[in-house]
């Protein structure tokens, strides 16, 4: 018999899952991880490493219940517009539908974002013909408010491509901001009511310090890197993310879905492996942190594994810093 999963402990081990984006539907925990697979490719801060060619969903009944996986609901070949690198995804529902977004190469070697359908949280999910239009980069997050509008935060650099969009169209020689200048923020666009479109082309979302400030591109303890999660919490947003080269998860917070959101503080400290990709939920009345790491590997970086840990707020609302292995 299959065992309850534990804190800090992989969800499966019977495959690589990374990237995970948890939600609460149909009275579970659904987890939407991307599924890592061993290959002889190049590393490179390209993310070559990261070849990712399919998607699996997770579900917990609750904590005390092992973890199922529910095979494979979305691969590459079944995208048409799509050719490799199926990175991280994020799942919502509307409108009766359950959505699957996600990013890949397009045939161009460009990221871009898709959306697939389906009547289960279990999938399986049927593609869009076409990726969402004006979308680019990685690592969508849905936000689906309490009054029906839906928001993606998205955005990642060096392989998410982020810097090259900074004109609005891309451009594969652009460089980041200077170490001196404001830091390049994650997108921003309210979704259509079918969930399909954006509203209006992405804009920039504005991260500051307590004074107002942007945060610079050089203050890599703080500037934003990828992997954008937007919860709510008593009346606030709270826009987390991952700094990349300085590997921690981090938080701002804001009034408003759009921003800008002022920067609080580090949620988790850096895990085995590169990078740190997480999604926070609310599981009958309590909180929690999904995660991966690379232990399940020995620190292979691009095969990780999911895990969660209870997460707890301060008085005034702030995040207590986690240590996954304190």
């Amino acid at each position: 018999m299959s065992k309850p999963v534990e804190p800090n402990k992989p969800l499966v081990t019977h495959i690589y899952t990374a990237d995970p984006s948890a939600h609460v539907f149909e009275g579970k925990i659904y987890i939407y991880p991307s599924h890592d697979i061993d290959h002889d490719g190049p590393s490179n801060d390209n993310g070559d490493q990261y070849a990712m060619e399919d998607y699996h969903v997770l579900s917990l009944d609750d904590f005390d219940s092992p973890c199922v996986d529910h095979g494979r609901v979305l691969h590459v070949r079944d995208v048409p517009w799509a050719s490799k690198q199926m990175w991280a995804p994020d799942a919502a529902y509307k409108n009766g539908t359950y959505y699957l977004y996600f990013p890949a190469r397009d045939h161009d070697g460009i990221f871009r974002i898709g959306v697939a359908t389906g009547s289960s949280p279990a999938g399986p999910f049927k593609p869009q013909p076409h990726y969402i239009p004006g979308s680019f980069s990685i690592d969508p997050a849905v936000l689906v408010d309490e009054d029906g509008r839906a928001y993606m935060y998205f955005g990642g650099l060096w392989g998410g491509q982020l810097e090259k969009w900074q004109t609005g169209t891309f451009n594969p020689d652009a460089k980041g901001p200077a170490p001196h200048e404001p830091a390049l923020g994650p997108r921003f666009a309210e979704l259509t009511d079918d969930m399909l479109a954006f509203k209006a082309p992405p804009r920039e979302i504005s991260i500051v310090d307590e004074d107002g400030r942007p945060i610079l591109a050089g203050d890599e303890e703080r500037r934003y890197f990828e992997g954008p999660w937007v919860h709510k919490y008593n009346g606030y947003y709270y826009l987390s993310y991952s700094t990349g080269t300085t590997h921690s998860i981090v938080y701002a917070m804001s009034k408003k879905p759009e921003g800008p959101f002022v920067f609080k503080g580090k949620i988790l400290t850096p895990v085995i492996g590169w990078t740190t990709h997480h999604s926070i939920v609310e599981f009958r009345g309590k909180w929690y942190l999904f995660y991966h790491d690379a232990s399940l590997s020995g620190g292979v970086d691009h095969l990780r594994c999911v895990k969660y840990t209870e997460l707890h707020y301060n008085d005034d609302g702030t995040i207590r810093t986690i240590d996954p292995y304190g």
